[in-house]
């Protein structure tokens, strides 16, 4: 299978893990070691300021962390959005990719928008295709703007409606199907 690096894994309704449930996320690697994603939709209660003090200077006050996975949710990754994208220390696709935090007020000039996230979503070697394969999450060309969403309640509904085709009546399924 090709790289799914740079495209959204949107939550299928089947999907029923709660660490997944309707989530959207964006592929950061994928090779035949495994892949690692970032779960978009997910803000926390927790501020950047309280959580991770060294990073504030990177996002506006009263900025949330996200949730980014279930993997090492202890540890902090930081999204950015690159004027140039050879800036970035780890480039992921178009103008996004992770600085280099030794001097966090360095990274401010370098990108456009920041999002700081509390761990990320992982896979083994062939779990993920196999997930695929069951079809348990939809695939869609990601935006950078889909990284920093505004309304994160919408994204998983966005994605799908931007899909189209069946995916749009997709998007308007209940989260509970008995209420409908």
């Amino acid at each position: 299978m090709p790289s799914l690096q740079g495209q959204l894994l949107i939550a299928s309704p089947s999907l029923l893990d709660p660490n997944f449930k309707r989530t959207v996320i964006l592929i950061t690697e994928h090779n035949a070691e495994g892949a690692a994603g970032l779960v978009l939709n997910r803000p926390t209660d927790a501020e950047v300021a309280e959580v991770v003090p060294p990073l504030e200077p990177l996002v506006d006050d009263g900025e949330h962390v996200w949730m980014g996975g279930p993997v090492q949710p202890n540890g902090v990754l930081v999204l950015g959005e690159f004027a140039d994208p050879d800036d970035a220390a780890v480039p992921l696709f178009g103008s996004l990719g992770f600085p280099a935090l030794d001097e966090p007020e360095d990274v401010v000039p370098l990108t456009t928008r920041r999002r700081i996230f509390a761990g990320y979503a992982g896979w083994g070697s062939g779990q993920l295709e196999d997930e695929l394969a069951r079809e348990d999450w939809i695939l869609e060309a990601a935006s950078n703007d889909d990284a920093f969403t505004e309304e994160p309640e919408e994204l998983w509904a966005d994605v799908l409606r931007r899909k189209g085709g069946i995916y749009e009546l997709v998007a308007r399924m209940p989260e509970d199907p008995s209420v409908n």
